[in-house]
């Protein structure tokens, strides 16, 4: 019998309840695994204060703790939790405004050697109705181009949370980390580019969320931005953090 590979699926999350168990339940497993992938899920919990994590463990999910807040901090608290045997990462938010069916659309890139991190791009996809407000298209749209312009970036969607990775990316990539928030998507994207790797976009679709926001439009916006232009001067030989493991909390159903 074949030996699957491993596809580690991370979902980081702060009072997610109402679209968590959708996301998860919605991940092909089947197809995934006549694809030649053992499924692994990882919750980030990131001091929920609803069931979130309660319904990820009823769905035989591993959900772990981070006590800081931010999705920065709920991602990079991902990366550490990752087996070294994973040979694919994906990364989707928990809301249920990205489709875990359209999973295998982004790992094929990877597993043909197409590109080394994939994006999955709402710009560039589909955008269902009262799902992303016309201010953050705008936004999107404004971002994308100057990273495109700057970076050389063929990407289409610089503010998406939907990733996929060759795990030897994050590897290198988490080491360089130091986003706490939302600004977290354009630092991996910005480093990424600067690191040497092949980022492209895939269309995916992008449906109106369930629960509420944490997007703060002006000081995320800000942070957006500032972390486009600071690394513009980033090199990845200089300054190079060392690399923390503890303060993870975690547990497993059973």
């Amino acid at each position: 019998m074949k030996k699957l590979n491993k596809l580690t699926i991370l979902i980081p999350c702060r009072n997610e309840e109402k679209g968590i168990g959708r996301v998860i339940d919605d991940i092909p497993r089947r197809i995934l695994k006549k694809l030649g992938y053992k499924v692994e899920i990882i919750v980030i919990n990131n001091n929920s204060t609803d069931k979130t994590a309660h319904v990820a463990l009823k769905r035989k999910a591993i959900v772990i703790t981070e006590t800081k807040k931010g999705k920065g901090n709920a991602t990079k608290a991902g990366f550490r939790a990752l087996n070294p045997d994973t040979v694919f990462v994906v990364m989707i938010d928990g809301d249920n405004t990205y489709k875990s069916k359209e999973i295998p659309r982004l790992v094929e890139l990877l597993a043909s050697d197409f590109c080394d991190a994939v994006i999955g791009s709402r710009l560039g996809g589909k955008i269902k109705r009262n799902s992303l407000k016309f201010q953050n298209r705008v936004a999107n749209w404004t971002y994308t181009f100057l990273v495109r312009q700057i970076y050389r970036a063929n990407v289409t969607d610089v503010l998406s949370g939907y990733f996929a990775w060759k795990k030897e990316v994050i590897d290198k990539l988490y080491p360089h980390l130091r986003s706490e928030g939302f600004e977290i998507e354009m630092e991996m994207i910005t480093k990424m580019k600067k690191l040497g790797f092949d980022v492209y976009s895939v269309p995916i679709t992008y449906d109106p969320r369930e629960g509420e926001s944490k997007l703060n439009k002006f000081r995320d916006g800000a942070l957006i931005l500032y972390t486009l232009f600071k690394n513009l001067l980033w090199n990845p030989n200089r300054n190079l953090k060392k690399v923390s493991w503890e303060g993870i909390k975690g547990y497993e159903y059973n």
